[in-house]
């Protein structure tokens, strides 16, 4: 394959000053992150350590083998919402690997409201059973929760995506022979009994431990009898008299290493199904990207740069390189993995969309996955893109991402704006994962489009909608700022719109361990559609 070369020079003003106002960036995402690893303050942490509880990340660290990663998904979820107290959205969930199998972790951190669930926890639970779902990955369900927020039930409760869902999801998962595993350390109640009782095989913890669909208020309640909760439905009960769980363990460590022996007695093989090759670092430094991309969205990124440091060996087999040319289309390998790399160098144009079309024919007959590296404004538009037929080859793009059959990961490294976000296969296709970088942008619109499509709206008003110039400034200067707020990467993440920021240096492993976790599964077989010109 052709290698790329860089055009990076770090003595350049330019690349120092975007180094400068990088660094301001990713020092803020630090920051948001501590803000989640806080989870829900020194006084719940206290009380937790208090009863003789690990920490949610604790158990997690002490679950997955010695010395391999833990990729957690959507950690800032949640940031600015409900007064910031919702650390995480109250759950912790990820991929690691336990007794050498890739497994997904749902974790519920008890000391952010109890463990209960949230809009946000809902969402962020059922995005981990989907990606586990998609990747035919064990679920190992670490439970200590509350149940669904009594405050919040119309956002939790009834409705197909809401908890019960999460349920649905679990029977699915294990009608498929898709192992779902649990240890309960603290309160499983109501709705949140149903976790550890609807999956495989479960621990329960001494002491900490119970599973009730009616705590002992609701007992007392409903018919009038009075009963502790251990009695209730404590581990020793439910292990030795109702038979409700399968383990008991005396403290939280054995509990952990009985999830360990649990799955390595699955006989749960995950062989790599895809033509992987040796892996080689990639000949640039990916230490360079920020300097490469900075903070500003307005200012021209050659895509190139930063496929250079995420590829081995920089090596890049460019497809159609004279056509289309704001539609960067090729093939490489990603830690040794086979990727087509599908990235944009500008707006999108009739003739680049037709290439992606193409390209993305060519991944699904050879069976190679798709990385897309989103940076555009969107389609082209205005009467010469019309004529040429914007409209319908931007549907044939959008057609393509959609039937497509190899799996598909995306990458928000600039702006994500408009149609050109389902062209390229945003969250709305279903990616099987999508991370944005901490400069990203995402929305209907840029907010230069935004406010001056809004702002021409409130002028042709004027004459039943009087305003002087000072209000229809203030109006313009509003406006603006919601579309840079809704826009913003942390904004989306909050929301589980992806599944999380990342640092440019961090792509390539966060990639790999992406790219392994869909490899396993066998190539799908039989005919393929072909797309062309």
């Amino acid at each position: 394959m052709a290698v790329l070369t860089t055009r990076c020079n770090p003595a350049d003003p330019i690349y120092r000053a975007n180094s400068e106002a990088y660094d301001a960036l990713l020092a803020d995402m630090n920051a948001k992150f501590d803000w989640a690893l806080a989870g829900g303050g020194a006084k719940m942490i206290g009380r937790h350590h208090e009863r003789g509880k690990i920490l949610v990340r604790d158990r997690i660290d002490l679950l997955v083998d010695p010395l391999t990663p833990f990729l957690e998904l959507s950690p800032l979820a949640g940031w600015g919402l409900y007064n910031n107290g919702l650390p995480s959205a109250g759950i912790v969930t990820g991929i690691g690997t336990v007794r050498g199998v890739t497994c997904m972790i749902i974790a519920n951190d008890a000391t952010v409201k109890g463990g209960s669930f949230f809009k946000e926890t809902v969402r962020k639970h059922i995005r981990a059973q989907d990606i586990a779902q998609e990747n035919r990955l064990p679920v190992i369900y670490l439970v200590d929760c509350g149940g669904a927020n009594l405050q919040n039930l119309e956002d939790v409760f009834p409705d197909q995506e809401h908890f019960g869902g999460t349920f649905y999801r679990q029977c699915r998962m294990s009608a498929e022979g898709i192992p779902q595993l649990a240890a309960v350390f603290g309160e499983s109640t109501a709705g949140g009994a149903y976790i550890p009782v609807l999956s495989d095989e479960f621990v329960m913890v001494a002491g900490n431990s119970s599973i009730h669909l009616g705590g002992p208020q609701i007992v007392r309640a409903a018919i009038s009898e009075v009963v502790d909760r251990d009695t209730l439905g404590g581990a020793l009960m439910h292990t030795t008299v109702s038979g409700v769980s399968d383990h008991y363990a005396a403290d939280e460590r054995q509990a952990i290493a009985k999830l360990r022996d649990i799955v390595g007695a699955l006989s749960y093989p995950q062989p790599i199904s895809a033509a992987r090759i040796a892996s080689r670092a990639p000949l640039h430094d990916a230490a360079e990207l920020p300097g490469i991309v900075g903070a500003d969205l307005t200012r021209p990124l050659d895509q190139r740069e930063i496929i250079a440091r995420i590829v081995d060996g920089s090596e890049f087999h460019e497809f159609k390189p004279q056509f289309g040319e704001t539609l960067l289309c090729g093939f490489a390998h990603i830690d040794g993995f086979p990727v087509g790399i599908i990235a944009n160098n500008g707006v999108l144009f009739s003739n680049g969309t037709l290439k992606g079309v193409h390209f993305i024919g060519l991944c699904d007959q050879r069976n190679i996955p798709i990385l897309f590296l989103q940076n555009t404004t969107g389609f082209m538009v205005g009467s010469d893109a019309e004529r040429g037929g914007i409209a319908k080859n931007s549907a044939k793009l959008v057609y393509a991402v959609s039937n497509t059959r190899v799996p598909r990961y995306t990458l928000v490294t600039g702006g994500s704006y408009g149609a050109g976000n389902y062209g390229m296969s945003g969250r709305g296709f279903r990616p099987r994962f999508m991370f944005m970088w901490p400069n990203a942008r995402l929305g209907g619109m840029s907010p230069d489009v935004g406010s001056s499509v809004l702002m021409d709206l409130r002028r042709a008003s004027i004459s039943r909608h009087p305003a002087t110039d000072e209000e229809l400034a203030a109006y313009e200067a509003e406006l603006r700022r919601q579309f840079e707020e809704k826009s913003n990467p942390y904004f989306c993440t909050a929301r589980v719109w992806d599944d999380g920021i990342i640092a440019p240096t961090d792509t390539r492993s966060v990639l790999s361990l992406c790219l392994a976790a869909g490899a396993t599964q066998p190539p799908i077989s039989g005919n393929r559609p072909v797309y062309r010109m």
